[in-house]
C-alpha cells in the first residue's frame, strides 16, 4: 500500500470511531470515553498487521461490532470495549491476563468468555458445530453479555460475507438460522433477529431471496401509499384525543414473507399481511395501559377487527418482555392490516431487548420473563449431561416456541411454551414436583400426563413419593426443562448399570485378545450403531450384547486391512463397469448426478424427507451407516445438517436429467367446472414423457381436489406440466408435494 493509501485508511478509521464514540446509546462519562478510547487504541495496535478477507484493514470489523453493540443492543461502555477487543486473545499475543491488567476484570471476564466461543477443540464423534453451540451457550453462566456481543459479531460477518467462497458462505449462513436468529429472537432483540434472518435467507437460498426482494421494490409504492391512506383516517382522530405519537409502516421481513409462502403454500402476491401500522405513543409510567386501549377503541372505530386476532402484550408480556398490542383490522380494498400499539418505552425494549430491558428495571423487585428463562436456562445448563446435538435441538425447542398463559390451583399466572403438557407444568413448578407427579387435574377433570395444555387451564398436580420417572415420560414433554431432569433422574441408573458393563466388557475383549481403548470403543459404538460410549456399557451391563456379536465384532477387526483393498478393488472395477453403461449416455449429453468439485460419480440414495428428483438443488450428506444422502437444498432439515454437521456436506448437482423417470406427486384445487376432468387428464397425457402412475379426484359443495401421481423424467418436464395444468378454466391452485 502507497503512503497515501494508508493515509486514507487511517482517516477511515478515525472516522469510524468518531461515529460510534457518537451513537454510543447512553450518555457516557469522561470515564467511559477513557476506557472506549484505550480498548480502540489497543485493539489497533494488536490487529495492525492483519486484512480482512475483502482487504481492508481488520480494525473495521470490531469497531462495526461495537457500533452494533452500541446503538442496536445499547449496552453500555464496558460491553463497548469488550467488543473493540473481542478478537484480540485470539488473533494475537495480547492474553486475557494482558487485558484484565490493562482495563479490569469485567471486560477481561467478557473477552475471554468470547474467546472460549472461538476456541473449541474438534471432537472426532460429535459434531463440532454443536459443541461449539453448547459452549457458547454455556459463557451465559459467565455474563449474558457475551452472547450479545457475539450476536454483534455474527452480524457484522453475515454483512460482509460477500467475498467468501460459495459453501463457507452456505455453512455460515445456515449456522445463523439454526441457532443464532434463534437466540436473538429469544433475547428480544428483534432488529438483530430479523437482519439475521433476511441475510441467513440471502446465503441459502439466494434466488428466492433476489425474487422477494425485486418483488418488494415493484410494490413499495403501492403500500406506501396505502398506508398513508390509513395514517391520515388515523391521524384526525388520535390528534383530537390529544395523544402524543408518531405512526410509521413496517413492511415485514423478507424472511417472514418466505416463511409464510412456504407454511401457506402460497406465492409472493397471496401473502397479505406484508406490512404492518405501529403506532408509538409517549406516556409516563402510569398511563401507559390507559393510553394503549384508548388508541385501540380510536382504531376499531374506523376499521373492524378480527376478534379472533387480538394480541394483549401488556396485560401478559411475553417472556423475551416484549409488549405491546396487536390489533388486525379489516382495511380499505379489503385488506387485513396488523396495527401495533407500544408506547416509547415498549418500542425500545422491543427493538434492543435485553439491555433496553433492564435499563427500564429500575430496581423493580418482580422477577421478569427474561429472567425467569435466564435462570431456567442456567440451571439447564448446570445439570446438562446430553450429547452436544441433542442438547443444542431441546434448547433451539424452546427459543422461537410461542407461549400460553395457565393457572396454578391458587390462580398464580404461569407461561409455558406452546405444545406444553400436563407433566411440563409439574416439572415448572420444581423438579421434585415433576419427579413424583402421579397425575394430573385441568380444570378439574382428570387427564393424562400428556395432556396438551391451552391458555386459561388451571392445573393441578397429584404427586406420590413412590412415583418414579420412566422412559416413556420423554415422549410426554416438551420444555427441555422437563426433558433434562428426567433424563438425569434415568441416567443415574444407566450410569451405575453403564459402570458394571464396561468392567464385563473389558473380561469378555480379553477373551478375545483385544484391550478395550478409546478407539475401540469408537469402533463398537459405530459397529452397534449406537450414539455414545455410554449406550454401549449400558447394552452391555442389561445382556442387551451377547458374546456371539462381539466375536463378529473382532472377526471383523482383523479383516478390516484385507476388506479395505478388497473394497477398493471391487469399487474400482464397478465404476468401470458403471462408465462402460453410461457411455452413450454420456455422450447423447443425459443427465446423472455427481458430487464434489471433480464431479465424481459416487453412490448415493435420494433422501425420502425431501424426495428430490432431477433437476432440484440439491447437495450430498455422508451419513454413518447408509452412505451418501442427496437432499434438496430447501429440505426442511437441509440448515440443521449444514449447520451442525458442515464437514458431511459434499457439493452435488445434476449435469443431466432425461435419462432416467421419477415419480412426483401433484395435488390440484379448483372449481367443478363441467368436463374439468376430461380437460385435465387429455392436458397431462398430451405431455410428452409424462405417464400416468395414479389418479384420483373428488368434489366437495362445487370444490374440486385431485391428486395426480406422474412419472417424469425431470424437473423441466414437471414444472412445463405444472404449468400447463394452470392454464386449464377453472383450475385455482397445482402444487407438488413433498413427504416431510
Amino acid at each position: 500500500m502507497t503512503e497515501i493509501d494508508i493515509e486514507k485508511e487511517n482517516k477511515a478509521i478515525a472516522q469510524e470511531y468518531k461515529e460510534l464514540l457518537r451513537i454510543s446509546y447512553q450518555t457516557l462519562s469522561d470515564e467511559d470515553k477513557k476506557l472506549i478510547r484505550k480498548a480502540f487504541d489497543v485493539s489497533v495496535e494488536a490487529h495492525k498487521e492483519q486484512r480482512r478477507k475483502s482487504g481492508e484493514a481488520y480494525i473495521f470489523h470490531p469497531i462495526a461490532v461495537a457500533k452494533i453493540v452500541a446503538s442496536e443492543i445499547g449496552l453500555g461502555a464496558t460491553s463497548i470495549a469488550a467488543a473493540l477487543l473481542h478478537d484480540v486473545v485470539e488473533d494475537t499475543p495480547t492474553t486475557v491476563q494482558d487485558i484484565e491488567r490493562l482495563f479490569n476484570p469485567k471486560v477481561a471476564q467478557i473477552v475471554e468468555g468470547l474467546t472460549k466461543i472461538s476456541m473449541v477443540q474438534r471432537d472426532l464423534n460429535v459434531s463440532m458445530q454443536a459443541e461449539n453451540f453448547r459452549k457458547m451457550i454455556l459463557t451465559l453462566n459467565d455474563d449474558v453479555r457475551v452472547i450479545l456481543i457475539k450476536l454483534a459479531d455474527r452480524l457484522h460477518n453475515m454483512q460482509t460475507m460477500d467475498s467468501m467462497q460459495e459453501d463457507k458462505q452456505t455453512k455460515i449462513a445456515s449456522e445463523t438460522l439454526y441457532i443464532y436468529a434463534p437466540l436473538a429472537h429469544r433475547l428480544g432483540l428483534y432488529n438483530i433477529k430479523t437482519k439475521l434472518e433476511d441475510l441467513g435467507l440471502k446465503y441459502t437460498e439466494p434466488a428466492v431471496y433476489n425474487d422477494i426482494v425485486s418483488k418488494i421494490k415493484e410494490t413499495k409504492e403501492e403500500q406506501d401509499a396505502y398506508i398513508e391512506d390509513i395514517s391520515n383516517v388515523l391521524k384526525a382522530s388520535l390528534d383530537l384525543e390529544g395523544i402524543d405519537y408518531i405512526i410509521k409502516g413496517r413492511p415485514k421481513s423478507i424472511y417472514s414473507i418466505r416463511r409464510k409462502m412456504k407454511a401457506q403454500n402460497v406465492s409472493f402476491d397471496e401473502v397479505y399481511d406484508k406490512f404492518a401500522l405501529r403506532i408509538v405513543y409517549k406516556s409516563n409510567p402510569h398511563d401507559e395501559k390507559f393510553i394503549a386501549w384508548k388508541i385501540y377503541s380510536i382504531v376499531t372505530d374506523h376499521y373492524r377487527p378480527s376478534p379472533s386476532r387480538l394480541r394483549d402484550w401488556i396485560s401478559s408480556p411475553k417472556s423475551t418482555g416484549y409488549e405491546a398490542l396487536h390489533i388486525t383490522v379489516m382495511g380499505p380494498k379489503g385488506r387485513w392490516v396488523e396495527v401495533q400499539v407500544r408506547s416509547e418505552r415498549m418500542d425500545e425494549i422491543a427493538e434492543k431487548g435485553y439491555a433496553a430491558h433492564y435499563k427500564y428495571k429500575n430496581g423493580a423487585t418482580e422477577e421478569s420473563g427474561l429472567d425467569v428463562w435466564l435462570n431456567l436456562l442456567k440451571e439447564a445448563l448446570e445439570n446438562s449431561e446430553t450429547n452436544a446435538v441433542d442438547f443444542v435441538e431441546d434448547f433451539k425447542m424452546n427459543l422461537y416456541s410461542k407461549e400460553i398463559f395457565v393457572f396454578t390451583p391458587k390462580g398464580e399466572i404461569k407461561s409455558l411454551p406452546k405444545g406444553a403438557t400436563s407433566l411440563d407444568f409439574a416439572f415448572s413448578i420444581h423438579s421434585e414436583i415433576g419427579i413424583r407427579t402421579r397425575g394430573t387435574r385441568v380444570n378439574g377433570k382428570l387427564v393424562p400426563l400428556n395432556f396438551e395444555l391451552k391458555s386459561g387451564d388451571q392445573i393441578e398436580v397429584i404427586t406420590s413419593q413412590h412415583q418414579k420417572p420412566t422412559v416413556n415420560w420423554l415422549d410426554y414433554v416438551t420444555t427441555s426443562r422437563a426433558k433434562t431432569k428426567i433424563k438425569n433422574v434415568l441416567n443415574e441408573n444407566t450410569k451405575k448399570i453403564g459402570e458394571e458393563g464396561k468392567e464385563l466388557l473389558t473380561r469378555k475383549l480379553k477373551h478375545l485378545k483385544i484391550t478395550l481403548s478409546e478407539q475401540v470403543i469408537n469402533e463398537l459404538v459405530n459397529f452397534f450403531k449406537l450414539k455414545t460410549s455410554l449406550d454401549l456399557f449400558y447394552r452391555v451391563g442389561i445382556g442387551a450384547i451377547e458374546n456371539q456379536q462381539l466375536k463378529d465384532y473382532a472377526a471383523q477387526k482383523s479383516n478390516t486391512f484385507i476388506n479395505f483393498f478388497k473394497n477398493k478393488i471391487k469399487r474400482s472395477a464397478s465404476a468401470t463397469a458403471d462408465e462402460d453403461i453410461h457411455k452413450p449416455i454420456i455422450s447423447s449429453n443425459y443427465d446423472m448426478l455427481v458430487f464434489g468439485k471433480e464431479h465424481d460419480k459416487l453412490d448415493y440414495k435420494l433422501s425420502p424427507c425431501c424426495n428430490p428428483i432431477p433437476g432440484d438443488d440439491v447437495f450430498g450428506f455422508v451419513t454413518i451407516n447408509e452412505g451418501i444422502k442427496v437432499h434438496k437444498k430447501d429440505c426442511p432439515n437441509a440448515i440443521g445438517m449444514q449447520s451442525n454437521y458442515a464437514y458431511r456436506i459434499m457439493t452435488a448437482k445434476w449435469i443431466d436429467s432425461s435419462q432416467e423417470e421419477f415419480k412426483a406427486i401433484i395435488n390440484i384445487t379448483g372449481m367443478d367446472v363441467l368436463g374439468l376432468t376430461n380437460q385435465l387428464t387429455k392436458v397431462i397425457s398430451n405431455n410428452m414423457h409424462v405417464n400416468i402412475q395414479s389418479i384420483s379426484l373428488s368434489t366437495d359443495a362445487g370444490i374440486f381436489h385431485g391428486q395426480v401421481a406422474v412419472i417424469v423424467q425431470n424437473n423441466t418436464i414437471l414444472k412445463k406440466l405444472i404449468n400447463n395444468i394452470k392454464k386449464i378454466d377453472g383450475i385455482d391452485k397445482v402444487t407438488r408435494v413433498y413427504k416431510t
